[in-house]
């Protein structure tokens, strides 16, 4: 076993919410299996899953064996904790190929390699839910919880209490088909614990009856969930106004990724180091002490994008989304621009004024670009002057003669072009 305490590692960092009596024991008893449901409808992870990854991360670093099970068959249905919506269900081949996705993710993280006794482990509920008939489970766990138990839970009376459009069957099933999960690993795996968000306590906890139930009440299974992390203000952790922020490079470019952890707030930085990093408690705490003696340097949010850039991405793209950030805040210099790809140069550059020239204009004076072609500049004079003055730039490099001629050597990516006037406005300027 590792010397580290799984509960007293999550309690100081603010990640344990309830915590089943007797679960603390156990894990101090001996090396515990233990597994956490993901969702596998979509083929990345958002920020959203992070905090159930981080916790199989600690899980597995205290010397435990970690389960990760892909909803297959969960998935096919919705869970309806916390939804007041049925969701779109999936079928087969994109439940693999989602599932191959997310340990590719997943394996970043957590071990599932090595010959380490407590290597982790995937697994998909599909895996043994698919040749189990209606009858046999209506039979076999149907007869195990009843209806009563089932509409006690708040995530089922919520529903029956006008919260959206009701509640079908299919998914009024779900917390059993959880509960099986827990039951089918506990008897296949050993598993005796099961870990999930405070959502899911429910869920969990008709797992924990049905095991009681089925095996008689020696057969000791125990669940622990972590608080839903939300933002200071009260609203939702982990979207932006475009959506998800994902782990996934293709979904959110590492820049974006790194700006997001880089934007949060003082108190935000404060829960989200303790929660999205694995620095130990010493250096967090130092880490606040420093940030609270000079919050201007946002020392927190600086460790906390670099750790957690660094830990989904790599160590390289964590260094390309501090350049780009550079660009605009920073001395960047023109090598540094013209090594930006496409999507993170419009990621850095959104928002600013955009003109589109086309490509037979090119050849054209840097006057003529900025004051006829576009509107960088509102007349040729105002150019000519401010060129004069030094405050003006192409792609980061100073401009020194208004004549200038503009040519396919200037293009960023093959089609773009940044003007510059003073230190803050920027022209994204897009050759077609």
């Amino acid at each position: 076993m590792a010397n580290k305490n799984f509960v007293e590692e999550l309690e100081w960092r603010g990640m344990i919410h309830t915590i089943m009596p007797g679960a603390k024991e156990q894990l101090e008893k001996e090396m515990t299996t233990a597994y956490l449901g993901i969702d596998p409808t979509a083929d990345s992870l958002h920020i959203g899953h992070l905090v159930g990854v981080m916790i199989l991360k600690h899980f597995q670093m205290c010397g435990h064996r970690p389960i990760a099970l892909v909803g297959g068959a969960t998935g096919m249905i919705g869970d309806p904790s916390g939804k007041s919506q049925e969701r779109n269900l999936l079928d087969e081949n994109t439940l693999r190929h989602n599932q191959e996705a997310i340990k590719r993710q997943l394996a970043k993280l957590i071990d599932f390699e090595s010959d380490a006794e407590n290597k982790a482990l995937l697994v998909n509920n599909y895996d043994w839910m698919k040749e189990f008939s209606f009858l046999d489970f209506a039979r076999d766990i149907g007869k195990c919880i009843t209806v009563n138990y089932m509409m006690a839970k708040d995530s089922v009376k919520k529903r029956f209490s006008g919260e959206g459009d009701g509640m079908s069957f299919t998914e009024f099933t779900y917390q059993l088909l959880q509960g099986y999960d827990f039951l089918h690993l506990y008897q296949t795996l050993n598993c005796k614990v099961q870990l999930g968000g405070a959502d899911q306590w429910g869920n969990i906890t008709t797992g924990t009856e049905l095991i009681r139930r089925k095996l008689g009440s020696e057969a000791e299974a125990f669940a622990i969930t972590c608080p839903l992390i939300t933002k200071a203000d009260g609203t939702k952790f982990g979207k932006t106004e475009s959506g998800n922020v994902w782990l996934d490079a293709r979904y959110t470019s590492p820049y974006k990724f790194y700006q997001f952890w880089l934007n949060v707030s003082d108190d935000d930085a404060k829960r989200y180091i303790k929660i999205f990093t694995l620095l130990d408690r010493e250096t967090i705490e130092n880490l606040i002490a420093e940030h609270d003696a000079a919050p201007h340097l946002r020392a927190l949010q600086k460790t906390l994008a670099k750790e957690i850039t660094t830990m989904i991405h790599s160590a390289e793209e964590y260094e390309k989304a501090v350049e780009a950030s550079q660009i605009l805040f920073g001395g960047a210099t023109s090598e540094a621009l013209h090594k930006l790809d496409e999507q993170t140069l419009l990621q850095v550059f959104e928002g600013v004024p955009q003109f589109t020239i086309k490509r037979e204009q090119l050849g054209v004076s840097f006057v003529d670009l900025c004051a006829d072609l576009t509107k960088v500049f509102p007349s040729k004079g105002e150019c000519r002057k401010m060129v004069q003055g030094g405050g003006v730039s192409l792609n980061k490099e100073k401009v020194t003669d208004p004549m200038r001629e503009v040519t396919d050597n200037d293009l960023i990516a093959g089609k773009y072009m940044i003007a510059q006037r003073g230190k803050k406005n920027y022209y994204l300027i897009i050759v077609e």
